[in-house]
């Protein structure tokens, strides 16, 4: 008597690191074309299998430019901003998308994603402030914040205080006054990671302007331990809300901001994301931020 056994299937897989600066660097990502074959416990499986933070799946979409898919090794997340960047910068170097305008369909809705010389942006929200003073109706004190990261209000940049921010997710951004500062910080994850979660943040962004990086306007660092990142590469998601610091906060008054994160990682993965505010009377509207991506290598998994 013979036993059927269904024949492996092998799917490619490209790694595309997103934001990368000068060809280098940036935050990987997995992406897998055609997904529409695959269930969604396939898909958690291939993700398990590439092994990166978070891998993304093209499938057909019938009101956007593409369906996009998220999944971390552990589950589906509705959103994932470099992913995001990795697939499209990944789809029109094949020359499936041109400049222009598009769209991804997500388990979160549509969102608008521009396509400008090989580079991508995916939209982001108006800003909206939450100041330390009302982090405290949440069990959070601005001294623990600090503490968590081994800093005190003398490392800070007295131009702009610590502010909780959201473009869509939130973050706490914290100006400190410069790199050295900025290098040295030791961030406590099991704190930083129970104030996430009074504070439903994704994570904390910490910057300095005081940058030697000519063009540059702010370089970063970002701890996200409630979604199992100790220290990220890049981070659209929290160049946005930096942004809007720089405008609102610091009084930078324009409209394109480039943002540099990784260079104090270990080992350091240096990335460039860019910031386009979209402005009305002085007041940001909404915003774009993206960046590049570059194809690392293949792999194939099998199921």
């Amino acid at each position: 008597m013979s036993t059927f056994q269904e024949t492996p299937k092998t799917v490619p897989v490209q790694i595309v690191n997103a934001f990368v600066k000068n060809n280098q660097g940036g935050n990987p990502a997995g992406v897998v074309l055609d997904a529409d074959q695959y269930s969604d416990a396939q898909k958690l499986l291939i993700a398990q299998k590439v092994g990166l933070s978070e891998t993304a799946f093209v499938s057909k979409s019938d009101t956007c430019g593409i369906k996009l898919d998220f999944f971390t090794p552990t589950k589906r997340i509705a959103h994932c901003g470099h992913a995001t960047i990795a697939t499209f910068s990944y789809l029109a170097s094949l020359g499936r998308f041109g400049d222009g305008e598009t769209s991804k369909e997500t388990v979160d809705g549509p969102r608008k994603i521009i396509l400008e010389n090989g580079m991508a942006y995916m939209e982001q929200l108006a800003p909206t402030y939450t100041p330390a003073t009302e982090w405290v109706d949440h069990g959070v004190t601005l001294e623990a914040v600090l503490n968590s990261l081994s800093i005190s209000e003398d490392d800070l940049d007295d131009r702009a205080q610590p502010v909780l921010v959201n473009t869509g997710n939130n973050f706490i951004v914290i100006a400190v006054k410069d790199q050295a500062t900025l290098a040295n910080i030791t961030p406590d994850q099991d704190t930083i990671n129970a104030i996430s979660e009074k504070l439903d943040l994704i994570g904390y962004y910490i910057f300095t302007t005081g940058t030697d990086d000519a063009g540059i306007d702010a370089t970063t660092r970002m701890f996200a331990p409630r979604y199992g990142i100790t220290e990220e590469a890049a981070t659209g998601m929290a160049a946005g809300p930096l942004a809007c610091v720089l405008f609102d906060h610091l009084k930078i008054k324009k409209h394109t901001f480039r943002i540099s994160q990784g260079a104090f990682m270990d080992p350091p993965s240096p990335s460039l994301i860019t910031v386009t505010l979209d402005l009305k009377d002085d007041r940001i509207t909404g915003l774009m931020a993206g960046g590049e991506g570059k194809v690392m290598k293949n792999l194939e998994v099998t199921l």
